[in-house]
């Protein structure tokens, strides 16, 4: 081991233990970006190989999420927007996705798929709706992993159920418009019953929110890092939560 190992792993034992057991977020969204620009800055010809070093990233920051005590991690793996790509990105990238998710099961990790799966190709689909069924009991960690998520596509559906709720129910358009709430959709959203996160962490160096968890960050601490996300490190994973720890929050005041 060298000395630039060393002092590496010195730096983050030092942050790690710095870290206060009160301040460390409950739920922690990740959106993990910068997958392509990290192969063609790699000089690879082939950006699935930039996707599948993503993929690999996943399995050591729920590793540094469990260790620090996160309770739900939320990894944006795919967007609605990126169905739109090339058909010779898209299956190589869908295949990465479900054999990682596959890997997960394995390693029994709670997964809570979280997009509009129906939109995916069928074997995609059927992928994530068994991991959820097949690690329903697992304690531990939830890992929601969002695939073929927008935040907006999030909410309308959850106001499509909502609605299609209560006309089970019998009730007039309006009856309920006397009665809606944000805690009524809420209950229809992707994350239904999970705490709202608390830190937000996007890769690559891109300060947008882009159509991330939309309703659930209203009241979300942000951390932007320049590295891309195969590229993200234990280090930057502590700096963000030194940073969320440092902050004030006002809850919107």
């Amino acid at each position: 081991m060298g000395i630039r190992d060393v002092a590496y792993r010195l730096y983050a034992r030092r942050l790690e233990t710095s870290l206060s057991p009160e301040a460390i977020p409950r739920h922690v969204g990740v959106m993990c970006d910068g997958n392509r620009r990290w192969a063609r800055s790699a000089g690879l010809t082939d950006v699935s190989g930039g996707h599948q070093a993503g993929a690999d990233k996943i399995f050591e920051l729920l590793g540094w999420c469990r260790e620090v005590g996160v309770e739900v991690v939320t990894l944006w793996l795919l967007s609605t927007d990126n169905l739109m790509r090339p058909d010779g990105e898209l299956g190589p990238l869908l295949r990465i996705i479900e054999d990682t998710v596959q890997e997960l099961v394995a390693e029994r990790w709670h997964i809570n798929p979280v997009g509009a799966l129906d939109l995916l190709p069928s074997e995609t689909s059927r992928v994530l709706k068994d991991a959820a069924n097949a690690t329903a009991d697992c304690p531990g960690l939830l890992v929601n992993v969002a695939v073929c998520y927008g935040g907006r596509m999030e909410i309308a559906d959850a106001v499509r159920s909502l609605l299609q709720d209560h006309a089970t129910r019998g009730t007039t358009i309006e009856e309920l418009a006397e009665i809606l709430d944000v805690e009524q959709i809420a209950r229809h959203l992707y994350t239904a019953g999970q705490p709202d996160p608390d830190l937000v962490i996007r890769t690559s160096g891109e300060q947008r929110l882009g159509g991330f968890l939309l309703w659930q960050s209203v009241q979300s601490e942000f951390y932007f890092c320049d590295a891309y996300w195969p590229a993200f490190r234990k280090v930057d994973f502590l700096r963000a939560l030194r940073s969320y720890a440092a902050r004030h929050r006002r809850f919107g005041s």
